[in-house]
């Protein structure tokens, strides 16, 4: 499944991370048979995993390195956490926000299994962030907003990066916003689709 992220300028360590993380884990079992294919795949209660190489191009653009600490908003199937789990390393840490109880007990009971250790999961409103945590180095939220909520980037660290999906049902663009100095930079990464922020 991954031999074609390079072209998407997917780097070395990003796929070798997302080849720690079988897939074929975080996915309902009737839709195991799929697992590798490049595609969103439902995860049920109305939310998707995303297609591997749009998993790729967000850890990509967050230029996860070790130590980061990192806020998630959507922790669906806990794929993506587990793969930025990868890239931070022992002494980073994932903070990851889904709203939904049943999602959120399935990727705690993933994150066991496999070993992960350096996850947290809420069960909250993605849209405050997490402020008794913050600040945080990176904020990776796999679902669209309308606009981007002043309680994420404030609760970004001076040179942090937030990669956010922008838009409507109709249209969105994947934004990467960098904060350098208090004051907020973005760069439209390409469009995308994905379920809401609710």
């Amino acid at each position: 499944m991954y031999e074609h992220l390079e072209h998407y300028g997917v780097p070395k360590k990003v796929i070798e991370a997302m080849n720690v993380a079988d897939r074929k884990l975080f996915v309902p079992e009737e839709y195991s048979s799929s697992a590798y294919f490049d595609i969103p795949l439902p995860i049920g209660f109305g939310q998707t995993i995303s297609a591997p190489h749009m998993v790729g191009i967000m850890c990509s653009a967050l230029d996860l390195s070790n130590g980061d600490k990192v806020l998630e908003i959507g922790t669906g199937s806990g794929y993506n956490a587990a793969v930025m789990a990868t890239l931070v390393g022992d002494d980073g840490w994932i903070y990851t926000i889904e709203r939904i109880d049943e999602l959120a007990k399935i990727a705690k009971e993933r994150f066991e299994l496999l070993g992960i250790k350096n996850v947290t999961v809420v069960i909250g409103d993605g849209k405050k962030g997490l402020p008794e945590y913050a600040p945080f180095e990176k904020i990776a939220v796999t679902c669209y907003v309308r606009h981007v909520p002043k309680e994420l980037t404030s609760q970004l660290t001076n040179n942090g990066i937030l990669i956010i999906p922008v838009g409507d049902e109709y249209v969105q663009v994947l934004k990467k916003i960098m904060k350098v100095d208090g004051r907020l930079y973005e760069q439209d990464l390409m469009n995308v689709r994905f379920v809401p922020l609710i």
